[in-house]
Order: structure tokens, then C-alpha cells, then sequence
């Protein structure tokens, strides 16, 4: 079949056949090549020889037809992304005589980027007082482990909607990868012990959120936000409580389990009947006559990484109405246990899923916190997810901003590229203005993370973070249209040029509704402010 000769194709000029690029061809050499058979053709001064490529190309002989024997760089770059070329490395044959070297960026996907405002600006030469070498040390650690173990297989996995393998989480977990997304904390002391890695050898005692910041930035830079979904997003938000509020057997035992990738682990609080209303939950969890369980019945919905999860961190009624009713239980994957797929509009390689309990028995022992005390649990794990929440929008609207500037520059349109309109510029200034702005705020939090401790953060933070995360996603939307416009069709296709971009407009909605939709967070920020309002301020 075709495609088993294309895959033949793909190894054997990928793997088996060397490279020369020491031949060197004149222009005329190359023109002799000019059909289908017998076809060259220049692209950034190399030589490619494409004569068996014809076949496999998606628009077959016709479109490379008209280049044959010629230099096509200009046509290439306003159709394919520089990747393309690194797949097909092997089908270079030569250079021309007397070219330039090649004018596109050989760089590794490790290095930092040269584009400006693609990276924090601490990583551009500018100074900060948030951000050190141990901060590079971490992001070129995941950076590393990014390209050798996820990108390879992130793709497959976003497209066939496949979840990510044990085994990837336990190699994410031998990594310290999986410690480091829960942020600061003895967990970075404890996985050293376990004979586990530190990511960037940083001393444990002095790993910070900035840290976390580059390990969430690393692992979203795959361009697949459902597989990087997939990868324990359910871990940074359903583990916290049990480190928090455990018992301490129970606590150690999950940890380890959870931690060295061994099992997988949610948070399980929304449901059909209650989203950002919290306090009204309908999941009930009552004493059996022995008082050794809790009997618990209920549903809950979109719960990311539930499909696969050996334990379920959830929100339940063990009281009356309201907040004051409502308890924190971590329920094993069990019987009476069970999910069903829901499809979002991102990859369901994430797992999001409907969980149903019926008369399933938890061990009193699982019991985080006391009773009817788990609303607290609720809202002090809420500040650390809203921030981890804003770091992915915020590390994706810079992402999208690097892929529309290198569009603009390259893309030609009426005689000349898209950066030599005024419109487009006026639109890149936009841009990177909400990118910048949205980035200074959150290293302000993330500063004020660091330095309070864990109750006077819970407190202090609930309100700026809630505020912060309202306008970090309205100003992600507005990046997103904005991208969207000046890509064109492109923009909304989800391969080649514009994937990146399309991906990111479909599945933008999730960081502005998921840990509080907008709404709830402009409300929570401005009731929390006005708590602290001086009573005899008059205007």
C-alpha cells in the first residue's frame, strides 16, 4: 500500500541513508532535473533531490512540478513550518555553489529562543530580580527530557486521542518531573531520598514555584495541550490535598505511589449539578452502621485525567446544606467505581471523564482532613491550580505569539511579507503587549507565593490570583483571534502552518472556565478586595 511505502521511504532516508553536503552543484546542474522522475530542487542554498518524493507528497507531482530544477525557498517557507525540512534532512544531497549558508535557524527545540519576547525576558539578557541559573538549569533539564521522550510520540497521542503510557509517567516520575509540577515543598527533599532525580540539580530546600513555572512551560512546548494534559495535570491538583491533609500512613504510601508514576491520581469536585458552585454539591458519602466506611453515591463531571486514574481526591456531602456539609475523600479505583469518556474540544488523550460512585465503600482512614471541613480543603488547593492554570495560558499566548511573528516575517501576501503592513504590526504590538503585561503580573504572584507561608498565602492570594486569572484569559482570547486573523485559513486548519494556533483557539475556553470560570473569578477578586476596605474611606 502507499502507505507502507512511505513508511519504507521515511526509515530508509531517514535512518539509512547518509548525508552528503559536501557536493556542491551549480544552478544549471540543478535546472537538469526538471521532472517527475528526475527532480531537484533548491531550497535555502541545499540541494534535495525529490525525484521518488512525488508520490508521497500531499499534493502530488503537480505541485512540485513547477519548481523542478529551480530554487523554491520562497514557496517553501509560505507553506511548511522548518520542521519539515529537519524530518526530510535526508534527502539532501548537496549545496549550491556559492550560496549563503543556510539562512534558517539550525538551533535545537532546547535552545532558548532568539525571537524577541518569545521567552521571559530574563532568558533574553534582561534583568530580573525573580529569576536565576538555577531557573535555566531547570528549563534546559525538561527541555531535554521534552524532546527525548514526548515529542516522538505527542503527536500520535493528540490525534488518535490515545492516553499516555505507565511507562512514561514512571520515566517522568524517575525524572522528578512529576515532583517538581507539585512545586516547593518536602516532596522535592523526600524524591531524593527515593533515589529520584532533581531537575537541574537544584538543592531541594531552595526549588521555588519559578522552578514549577519552567517544568509547566518545558512539557507544554510539545504543542499538544490534551497530551500535556494527559501527563498528570490530575496529579497537580488531586495530590496537593492528600500532601496537605493525609493521614500520615495513608499519605506516605500514596505519595510514593503517585510520585514515581507507580499509580495516577485526579481531583474530583464539579459535577452535573454544581460547577463553580461548590458549596451545593450533590455527592454523598454516609457513615455504614459499622462506622469502618463511608458509602458514597454521586456523580461527578469532566475530571481530567479520571479515565485513567487509580485514585479519585473528591469533593463529598457528609453534612447538612452548603459549605459547612461538605467533606475531602480519597477514593480508590474500586468497585462501584466508574468513567466514561466525555469528548471536549481538545484531545481525549487527557482522560476528561464522568465518574460515578454507587454504594462504593472508602475506608474511614481516606478521610483528608475532619469532617465537613473540606470546603477549606477545597479553596486552599484552588490558589496553587488558578496559578498553574495561568502559567499554561500565559506559556501558550507567548507560544502563539512566537509562531505568529515568524509567520508575518515569512508569509508574503500583495508583493511583500505580512510584517511590512501597518495593520499586522499594529496587531503584533497588541500582542505582545498582553503577553508582557500578563507575565509581569504573574511573577508578581508567583514572588508572593515564594515568600508567604502556605496560610497567609491561602489568604492574601485567593483574591489577586482570582483576578489575575480572569484577565489572563481574556487577554489569552484576545491573542488567539487576533493570531487566528492574521493566519488566515491556515489558522483554522489543524496541520501545517497554523496548527499550533488552531489548537490553541479551540481549546483556550478550558483555562477560563476550568478553576472558575471568569465570571466567579472577577467576583471572588473584588469581594475578596473589598473585605480589607477601610470603613471610614470617603471619597
Amino acid at each position: 500500500s502507499l502507505k507502507l511505502q512511505f513508511l519504507y521511504f521515511i526509515v530508509k532516508n531517514t535512518f539509512l541513508t547518509p548525508i552528503n553536503m559536501t557536493t556542491e552543484y551549480t544552478m544549471d546542474d540543478v535546472s537538469k532535473h526538471n521532472k517527475p522522475g528526475d527532480l531537484w530542487m533548491v531550497i535555502d542554498g541545499e540541494v534535495y533531490d525529490l525525484s521518488k518524493f512525488g508520490k508521497f507528497h500531499p499534493g502530488g507531482h503537480s505541485v512540485l512540478r513547477p519548481f523542478a530544477g529551480k530554487d523554491a525557498s520562497e514557496a517553501f517557507f509560505g507553506l511548511h513550518r522548518i520542521e519539515v525540512l529537519r524530518k526530510y534532512k535526508n534527502l539532501r544531497i548537496g549545496k549550491v555553489k556559492g550560496a549563503k549558508p543556510p539562512s534558517t535557524e539550525t538551533t535545537s527545540p532546547t535552545d532558548i529562543s532568539k525571537v524577541p519576547y518569545a521567552e521571559p525576558s530574563f532568558f533574553q539578557g534582561f534583568r530580573s530580580p525573580y529569576w536565576n541559573e538555577s531557573h535555566v538549569a531547570v528549563r534546559q533539564y525538561v527541555a531535554e527530557f521534552r524532546e527525548k521522550e514526548l515529542a516522538p510520540i505527542a503527536e500520535m497521542h493528540e490525534k488518535n486521542g490515545t492516553y499516555p503510557p505507565i511507562d512514561l509517567y514512571k520515566k517522568m516520575g524517575q525524572a522528578g518531573i512529576l515532583a517538581a509540577r507539585l512545586g516547593p515543598g518536602p516532596w522535592m527533599k523526600q524524591i531524593k531520598e527515593w533515589g529520584l532525580k532533581v531537575p537541574g540539580n537544584v538543592d531541594p530546600e531552595k526549588f521555588d514555584y519559578f522552578h514549577e513555572w519552567m517544568v509547566h512551560q518545558e512539557l507544554l512546548k510539545t504543542g499538544t495541550p490534551a497530551f500535556t494534559g494527559g501527563l498528570g495535570d490530575g496529579l497537580v491538583i488531586g495530590l496537593p490535598p492528600v500532601m496537605h491533609f493525609g493521614k500520615g500512613a495513608l499519605r506516605e504510601r500514596v505519595s510514593k505511589e503517585v510520585l514515581t508514576g507507580e499509580k495516577r491520581i485526579c481531583l474530583a469536585i464539579s459535577e452535573p449539578f454544581a460547577g463553580s458552585d461548590v458549596a451545593n454539591l450533590q455527592c454523598t458519602a454516609k457513615k455504614s452502621e459499622c462506622g469502618k466506611y463511608y458509602i458514597v453515591n454521586g456523580a461527578k463531571k469532566w475530571i481530567t485525567n479520571g479515565m485513567f486514574a487509580d485514585y479519585f481526591v473528591t469533593a463529598v456531602r457528609t453534612g447538612g446544606k452548603g459549605m459547612a456539609g461538605i467533606s475531602m475523600l480519597l477514593i480508590p479505583r474500586c468497585e462501584g467505581v466508574k468513567t466514561t469518556q466525555i469528548p471536549v474540544s481538545y484531545s481525549s488523550c487527557a482522560g476528561t471523564s464522568y465518574v460515578t460512585f454507587e454504594d462504593v465503600k472508602v475506608p474511614v482512614e481516606n478521610l483528608l482532613g475532619r469532617q465537613n471541613q473540606g470546603f477549606r480543603i477545597v479553596m486552599y488547593n484552588f490558589n496553587h491550580e488558578r496559578w498553574g492554570i495561568c502559567v499554561f495560558v500565559a506559556v501558550g499566548m507567548r507560544a502563539i505569539y512566537e509562531e505568529t511573528l515568524k509567520w508575518c516575517t515569512q508569509r508574503k501576501a500583495f508583493g511583500k511579507s505580512l510584517m511590512q503592513q501597518p495593520v499586522v504590526r499594529f496587531k503584533m504590538a497588541g500582542i505582545i503587549a498582553r503577553v508582557e503585561a500578563v507575565t509581569n503580573w504573574l511573577e508578581n504572584m508567583t514572588y508572593q507565593m515564594n515568600e508567604m507561608p502556605f496560610n497567609e498565602m491561602s489568604v492574601k492570594l485567593a483574591g489577586p490570583l482570582a483576578l489575575l486569572k480572569y484577565h489572563i484569559t481574556r487577554m489569552a482570547w484576545d491573542v488567539a483571534d487576533d493570531a487566528t486573523q492574521l493566519f488566515g485559513g491556515r489558522g483554522v486548519t489543524r496541520s501545517g502552518m497554523g496548527r499550533g494556533v488552531e489548537a490553541y483557539l479551540r481549546t483556550i475556553k478550558l483555562g477560563s472556565i476550568l478553576g472558575g470560570s471568569e465570571e466567579i473569578m472577577a467576583d471572588l477578586g473584588v469581594r475578596q478586595a473589598m473585605r480589607g476596605y477601610p470603613k471610614n474611606v470617603k471619597l
